[in-house]
């Protein structure tokens, strides 16, 4: 599969990756503090939490999600009783003293606030300190206690499940947006998961749909060991939870950046209008742009005896295919419905045309970038179990073997069912995102006469008996051998890793 190079074919850092190293001193007071400080601390946390739940019971008894609610007296003094509350949570946590720069703007001028990197559910301060509403997802509201602190702010609610809940959730924010101030800010985290603040992955268009002014909001925890960031592949919640409350003091920035006001063109471009916010979000930070996406978070952890090696054309693709809403409607049953009528075709060229038609959509700029990236001969002639191939790794990237099985049944002989060993080279290549396969190691290593075919019950049987195979037998341009997209390939990651 061809890049074209959009993205960049090496990342310093995987930033949904996060890592914690203790020093002996670390160890020391970490112990000394477990039976010490953390029992009093999480105590008082619990406390002060329950404390707040009546509260905002109460406040948010008789309320509309859609109806504006008058400012009595008695939401008033509510507001500023969990406030006070939550301040006092947050400090019997360690958070003693939050700095605060710039001056945040008013709701009638700014309904939008725009808060970056997003790394912990200690991100919640920011929001307890301002009282804004957020955009989170439906299910958080039935979680016991803090779900009825969350149904307080009035956050947008997503409901994932919802096919339509896209377009429901940008339509919410530009309804409460266009209020003049009737409505709380929102205070949205355009990242959409969190990483471990290395740098700044792409922006969620919804925050900058309404085309209005936002106000940037960065987030900093200059603590030494960080006990914050809770990324997908790392310490778990409470293991962080227990963390941070063993230590003395958790420092935390919160700093307003200036009110950004988009041009016409942004207005007109929500992509273009988030882009430009990262960036000077971004260099407020000191931190680099990463080209990844919360979509890309799976293709970059996959994990595996198949792991993927080189993301690079995969990202690509799958930036692609996201563009085409190709993600959002795959399914397993249309994966293999799709891999029967690639099948069928027994390799026969696919014109720009003939592939449009094949996956039913119609001829434009991004079908013809994909189109592009399966056109080996440049002949614009495509074999579509290729593009099939790229999609089931892109959509389920932690189970290749289905993959896998999926490819055989596309290229298998029907009286044999072994797959030539050029065309187990044309699958690898795809399933791994690299180039120049070559399987004479493998092939040597199988205990049959024909060392030119292979089953995939076969193959897998190889996989199992050395789950090192991509290291061990294969050999391709850019090996993992010397080279590696984020420190150290994935086939080394399995072996090496833990889980918390």
């Amino acid at each position: 599969m061809e890049s074209s190079n959009s993205r960049p074919s090496r990342v310093s850092r995987n930033p949904f990756v996060h890592e914690l190293k203790f020093t002996r001193s670390d160890y020391f007071k970490i112990g000394l503090m477990s039976v010490t400080v953390f029992p009093v601390r999480l105590l008082l946390v619990s406390f002060l939490m329950l404390l707040a739940w009546p509260f905002a019971f109460a406040a948010s008894l008789g309320r509309s999600e859609f109806v504006i609610e008058p400012r009595s007296w008695w939401r008033r003094l509510v507001k500023v009783c969990l406030w006070a509350i939550m301040r006092a949570m947050w400090f019997c946590g360690g958070f003693h003293w939050i700095k605060v720069k710039g001056e945040r703007a008013p709701p009638s001028a700014v309904p939008i606030l725009t808060v970056a990197p997003h790394s912990s559910y200690f991100d919640a301060i920011p929001v307890t300190m301002t009282m804004c509403s957020i955009v989170g997802k439906l299910e958080s509201r039935s979680t016991p206690v803090w779900g009825t602190l969350i149904s307080y702010i009035r956050p947008v609610f997503v409901c994932r499940s919802d096919q339509d809940s896209r377009k429901k959730t940008v339509a919410e924010i530009k309804r409460r947006a266009q209020s003049g101030g009737a409505w709380p800010q929102i205070m949205i985290f355009p990242e959409g998961t969190c990483t471990n603040r290395s740098g700044l992955i792409l922006f969620k268009a919804g925050a900058f749909i309404p085309g209005l002014p936002v106000q940037p909001v960065v987030l900093r925890y200059p603590n030494k060991l960080d006990t914050i960031s809770w990324t997908w592949r790392g310490p778990g919640a409470f293991k962080l939870l227990w963390l941070t409350l063993c230590q003395p003091h958790n420092p935390m920035e919160i700093e307003y950046l200036p009110v950004y006001t988009p041009s016409k063109e942004e207005k007109g471009n929500p992509s273009l209008f988030a882009n430009n916010v990262r960036r000077l979000m971004a260099k407020a930070l000191q931190v680099p742009l990463t080209d990844l996406s919360f979509e890309d978070q799976a293709i970059v952890l996959s994990r595996g005896p198949l792991a993927i090696c080189n993301y690079s054309s995969l990202l690509e693709f799958n930036q692609l295919v996201c563009r085409l809403r190709l993600r959002a409607d795959i399914t397993e049953e249309a994966l293999e419905e799709q891999g029967r009528r690639a099948r069928k075709l027994q390799g026969d060229g696919l014109s720009l045309e003939d592939f449009a038609q094949f996956i039913n959509l119609p001829v434009t700029d991004t079908l013809t970038q994909v189109h592009s990236f399966f056109d080996k001969k440049g002949d614009g002639q495509i074999d579509g179990r290729l593009y099939v191939i790229a999609l089931s790794t892109v959509h389920r990237p932690s189970q290749a073997m289905k993959t896998l099985k999926l490819a055989f049944k596309m290229y298998a002989s029907e009286e044999s069912g072994e797959v030539q060993e050029d065309d187990v080279a044309a699958i690898l290549e795809i399933m791994l995102g690299v180039k120049e396969v070559e399987l004479s190691g493998l092939f040597l290593s199988l205990d049959r006469p024909d060392n030119e075919r292979i089953t995939y019950d076969e193959l897998c049987h190889f996989i199992e008996r050395h789950p090192y195979s991509i290291q061990d037998f294969l050999d391709f341009k850019d090996h993992p051998r010397g080279f590696c997209f984020f420190g150290q390939p994935p086939s080394c990651d399995i072996q090496n890793s833990k889980e918390d």
